[in-house]
């Protein structure tokens, strides 16, 4: 049987966001990663349920990507990122390797 109801980090996440997160993965200190993208901010909410948002224009970074590349540096990812792409963004990545 299907369920529609979320985790308790999903729960925290939409609390902080204003659209329903999407999931983008759970890093190594098994901190859950949600983004919004009508906000461009994301919301991580640690195991224990301590949780923060985060606005990417406030951060170094300019795109969801580079925080995505940010946290494997520092944190690692045990469960993704699942991030969508683009057919154009995976063009200029070949182009530019």
């Amino acid at each position: 049987m299907a369920t529609t109801q979320s985790n308790p980090q999903e729960r925290t996440a939409r609390e902080l966001l204003t659209q329903r997160p999407l999931f983008l993965g759970v890093d190594g200190e098994g901190a859950a990663h949600y983004w919004d993208s009508y906000e461009f901010a994301l919301a991580v909410v640690s195991a224990s349920g301590e949780a923060e948002k985060v606005e990417l224009s406030k951060t170094p970074f300019e795109t969801l990507s580079e925080w995505c590349e940010y946290t494997r540096g520092e944190r690692g990812w045990d469960i993704g990122p699942h991030v969508g792409g683009s057919l154009v963004g995976d063009l200029v990545r070949m182009v530019e390797a």
